[in-house]
């Protein structure tokens, strides 16, 4: 799998000469003023000196909110975010786990509990940042009742994202899920029309739609592929009471700075302007702030 690192914006030295100015004006006081400005400054070292941190992320909209932060408030929160981008959904857990990532942005909270079982990950979640509803889509058909008999319906691979598109689809009349209780995948739902699933690594989705009568598409995906879920979607998730909201995460055991940076970064995922940021931006619902 390919990353694309994004470079940091590093602070201006303008800011940097009027903070030193700034400091040596306060003379002896300047103990004094400092202990209370690092109570005020939670993103700051101990030193009073910017954190950096590295933290990986879907380049949409995971990496488009966070370098909105990097513009707009990073700076006056003592932090400076070096924003890695992935297209995929293994290696920033990867990453995060030996340390190359400080924190990552792109997951939700079932895929997350799915991957420390089957990886034996130690890592914490933050609250819930927002929502990208899944929704169907396709090259072939335009409307849901024009599915063809004997038709195929792409569907990502892996099963905590599965278990989701699975129940838009019961939804829609496709499927019908385990009365059990046990988890949907396409080997435990029971199939209501004649069709083939074909299993597709999330990325590849869009790509899949010409090789499928239909595909149900995570959000980030939809975007990066140039669908808009407003023009183009046949059915789309319901946001109502949704578990699957995609959340900042970093390893349970951070200490010092980085510890101090990272509950900086969550603390301003969920400010008034990242909510605003996100509204403006995906006015078709694609994005929906969850707090």
């Amino acid at each position: 799998m390919r990353s694309t690192r994004s470079l940091a914006v590093i602070a201006s030295l303008g800011a940097a000469a009027a903070l030193a100015l700034a400091g040596c004006s306060q003379g002896s006081d300047s103990s004094d003023s400092g202990d209370a400005a690092s109570g005020d400054a939670a993103g700051s070292g101990a030193s009073g000196s910017v954190i950096t941190l590295n933290v990986g992320a879907s380049p949409t909209p995971h990496a488009k909110i966070l370098q909105y932060i990097q513009d707009n408030l990073a700076a006056d929160a003592g932090l400076d975010l070096n924003i890695v981008e992935y297209s995929d959904y293994v290696q920033p857990n990867v990453a995060l786990n030996d340390g190359s990532l400080d924190a990552n942005y792109f997951q939700t909270v079932p895929y997350l509990e799915q991957q420390e079982e089957e990886s034996g990950y130690d890592f914490t979640a933050g609250e819930g940042v927002h929502l990208e509803p899944l929704a169907i889509y396709s090259d072939k058909i335009a409307d849901l009742a024009d599915f063809p008999e004997g038709g195929t319906i792409g569907i990502i691979s892996d099963t905590a994202n599965q278990s989701r598109a699975l129940a838009l689809l019961a939804d829609n009349g496709f499927v019908e899920l385990p009365a059990d209780g046990t988890d949907a995948n396409v080997n435990t739902v029971t199939k209501l029309k004649d069709f083939d699933f074909q299993e597709v690594e999330g990325a590849q989705l869009v790509r899949s739609l010409q090789d499928v009568d239909l595909a149900v598409i995570n959000g980030n995906y939809a975007q990066e592929g140039g669908l808009s879920q407003a023009d183009d979607a046949l059915a789309v998730e319901s946001a109502e009471n949704n578990p699957a909201v995609n959340v900042l995460v970093w390893k349970t055991d951070v200490s010092g700075d980085k510890k101090a940076g990272v509950e900086k970064l969550e603390e301003l995922l969920h400010s008034d302007e990242v909510k605003q940021f996100i509204e403006d931006t995906w006015t078709d619902g694609s994005v929906i702030p969850a707090f």
